[in-house]
Parts: structure tokens; C-alpha cells; sequence
């Protein structure tokens, strides 16, 4: 396992990639939301998501990843696809019903004509290293959408995330108060 956790991101033909090196977190999660609405600007629809050096996720993370599949969804056109997850990480997306919105482990990309293969990324990928003393209100912007996005995808989801999104739109006003 990675001790620093970054991901690695770049564009292959009309693919966007994403390899995840370390624990998917919050903390990576403001970084991953920013390039992927950038990329989806630019015309993007269909992201990889290479988790072979991840080792775990959190609900923070997954409902990132989930709330650009349904921007995709909303769209009309595209997909977020998950490859090499571990089983872990795979019995995490499809305990909260995300087997529903991202596509797990299957052929990658084939109606572009495009596979990721385990030790290859774009010649321009680069690095976006988690976010160490990000701004608190776009981190807890970033984790408020994204258990909202679990909850979009699955209304199961509520019960789980209820509570977690309340703190955190509590955790909103407390900052503009203190502003």
C-alpha cells in the first residue's frame, strides 16, 4: 500500500483514467470531483477507474465516483467503469447498491474500443495528491454531495447516510457563522 495516497489521472483516446494509489478518502475526493467535472466539460464520457492499488474506500470516496456516473446518467451518455477492484472494495460498491450506477469489472470502455491495461496509463497522466490542508468548506461541500449521491443512487441509502449528511450541512453553517 501506497503510505502517501494520490491518484493518478490522465486521458487515453477518448477514455479518462483514473488509478487510485492508496486508501480512496475524503481526503482525495475534491480532487477527484474537480477533474472529473472538468473533463466531462471538455466532452468526456466514459472514465476507468483502476483500483488495483487501493486497498479500501470510504463512503466519501464511492458517492464521489458515483455522483459523476449519475452527472453522466443526466447527460444522456457515458460511464464511470471500476476495474481491479479487490474483494473488499467490490463488496463495498455493491452493498450500497452502486453495482447499479458504475460498471464493475467488466470489458472496459468497448464501445470506444478501449481497454486499461493493469501497467498502463496515458503519456500525459499526472498527479493529484490529496488534499493535506484543503479548504474545509470544499472538503465538506465535496462529502456532503457525494453521501447525497448515495442516497440519489439507491434510496436504501438514507438510513446509512442520514445522519452524516445533517452533520455535515450543520458543519456548513457553523463555518458561514463563523465567517
Amino acid at each position: 500500500m501506497n503510505p502517501n495516497p494520490s491518484i493518478l489521472v490522465g486521458c487515453n483516446q477518448k477514455v479518462v483514467c483514473i488509478r487510485v494509489q492508496g486508501k480512496g478518502s475524503f481526503q482525495n475526493s475534491t480532487g477527484i470531483k474537480q477533474f472529473a467535472t472538468a473533463m466531462i466539460h471538455r466532452g468526456h464520457r466514459f472514465f476507468v477507474v483502476d483500483l488495483a492499488d487501493c486497498p479500501v474506500m470510504d463512503s466519501t470516496f464511492m458517492g464521489t465516483l458515483t455522483g459523476v456516473a449519475l452527472r453522466l446518467r443526466e447527460i444522456g451518455q457515458g460511464e464511470v467503469h471500476v476495474i481491479n477492484s479487490n474483494e473488499r472494495n467490490h463488496d463495498l460498491l455493491a452493498g450500497l447498491g452502486l453495482d447499479q450506477i458504475l460498471s464493475l469489472d467488466g470489458p472496459a470502455a468497448d464501445d470506444v474500443g478501449y481497454e486499461l491495461a493493469a501497467d498502463e496509463m496515458p503519456a500525459d497522466a499526472q498527479v493529484l495528491t490529496p488534499q493535506q490542508a484543503a479548504d474545509k468548506r470544499a472538503t465538506t461541500e465535496t462529502m456532503i454531495a457525494a453521501h447525497q449521491a448515495l442516497v440519489d443512487a439507491d434510496p436504501e441509502n438514507f438510513c446509512k447516510f442520514k445522519d452524516v449528511i445533517d452533520y455535515l450541512k450543520q458543519d456548513i453553517n457553523k463555518q458561514d457563522v463563523e465567517d
